[in-house]
């Protein structure tokens, strides 16, 4: 039987999930170092534990695993291993998973997958440290203008358009907040996020985003505010999550609104 890359086995299937596992403990790193303070170099020095500085012999470092076998413990200090490290990967090994037997073994796969490790990176690093690096963003912006280019000129117009509107208009939207209420409406974290988004998923994937963002938002900030608490909420965290569901439902969402609009 011929193998057939837009329709993947389970072996195939388990292999991206497997590089989406590696990916994961990697990420983990960039979460990790990325939003220090000072931030921290992600090649040197190598992994070690972050109380005692002990470093990780290549078998402490086999995603998910190790963890395990060490018993969330680490071997010098005896100290826990937080539980965030196998989360990443194993969610970086399902979106990576999922991408292949979404898409097959194909170019689009590879986009998604990353698009979605990016905004996992996001995510978590906005809920640690109330900080999105740069990192993420200008350099999710370059891999989603890169991927782009697989469209030829159209695509790569697209992209540059998305990411036009994107960093745009939250900009604007962070300057008429900041005049009005007189404090910073909109950190630049997720202005240059939504450029990266907008090269990702077009100029409509942008709207989308943001509208699903502040829904998700709303649905988490207005119960805590009712009940009293004026808890900081990084929206970072919704405009990944709008970003994923615009990625994945984004086409039949607006082919929907556009039926609704004209009556159709």
């Amino acid at each position: 039987m011929p193998f057939d890359v837009t329709h993947p086995g389970p072996l195939e299937i388990a292999v991206a999930a497997l590089l989406g596992a590696v990916i994961g403990s990697f990420l983990n790193v960039c979460i990790l170092r990325w939003g220090a303070e000072p931030k921290e170099s992600i090649v040197s020095p190598p992994s070690h534990c972050p109380r005692c500085g002990r470093g990780l012999a290549w078998y402490e470092n086999i995603p998910v695993l190790s963890w395990l076998l060490l018993r969330a413990r680490c071997r010098g200090c005896g100290e826990p291993i937080s539980m965030m490290y196998p989360l990443i990967e194993l969610a970086t090994a399902g979106i990576w998973g999922y991408m292949a037997w979404r898409h097959g073994l194909t170019v689009e796969a590879i986009r998604g997958a990353a698009f979605g490790t990016i905004l996992l990176g996001i995510a978590m690093t906005d809920a640690r440290r109330y900080l999105i690096p740069d990192e993420f963003t200008w350099g999710g912006l370059a891999i989603g203008l890169l991927f782009s280019l697989a469209g030829g000129l159209p695509g790569l117009g697209t992209a540059v358009i998305g990411a036009a509107v994107g960093f745009g208009l939250l900009w604007l939207v962070g300057t008429v907040g900041t005049w009005v209420f007189k404090e910073d409406a909109m950190g630049g974290g997720d202005i240059k996020m939504m450029a990266m988004v907008g090269a990702f998923l077009g100029w409509q994937g942008v709207l989308l985003t943001i509208f699903l963002g502040a829904l998700v938002g709303s649905l988490v900030f207005v119960p805590l505010l009712l009940a009293g608490q004026k808890k900081l909420v990084p929206f970072g965290i919704f405009l990944s999550i709008g970003a994923a569901i615009a990625y994945e439902a984004g086409p039949a969402i607006i082919a929907w609104y556009g039926r609704y609009l004209t009556g159709a």
